[in-house]
């Protein structure tokens, strides 16, 4: 469902639907929340499953979720491309997530005709400040 035109494609509802189908059994089933030209956000309300000791959201949790916002963000662009996959992803845990309800921000950086990047900032509930910050790669189908 590629977008064929140069306007930015923000169909939350077909995102969510397109993961549903795709991915039903993804215990990181985030939402996605907000969708605008080189900009989406997701929430996950957190449970047992993502958690560390002290409550707090797990390192692999929040990869997941900065994979899935920056995966997104290329939809913006070029619509639902399910061929764009990640070719780098890199982490920096700042402080404690605390949920349950996370919110992942992605911004694009730059996106060419075979790549893209994307910056991610992961945020525990009721924090202003990041818990983590992430730069993620795509490699863009030809």
């Amino acid at each position: 469902m590629p977008s064929n035109d140069n306007k930015p494609f923000t169909d939350i509802a077909a995102v969510n639907a397109m993961f549903a189908a795709h991915f039903p059994d993804n215990e990181t089933r985030a939402i996605v929340t907000e969708m605008r030209d080189g900009f989406a956000a997701l929430e996950l309300k957190s449970d047992a499953r993502h958690l560390r000791p002290g409550n707090m959201v797990s390192g692999p949790t929040q990869m997941a979720l900065a994979d899935t916002v920056a995966y997104v963000v290329v939809f913006t662009k070029l619509g639902i491309t399910p061929m764009a996959v990640t070719s780098n992803l890199n982490m920096h845990f700042l402080r404690p997530c605390l949920g349950p309800l996370v919110r992942a921000e992605g911004t694009l950086l730059r996106i060419g005709k075979t790549s893209a990047t994307i910056e991610v900032r992961i945020f525990g509930e009721g924090h202003s400040e990041p818990s983590s910050f992430s730069t993620v790669a795509y490699a863009l189908p030809k």
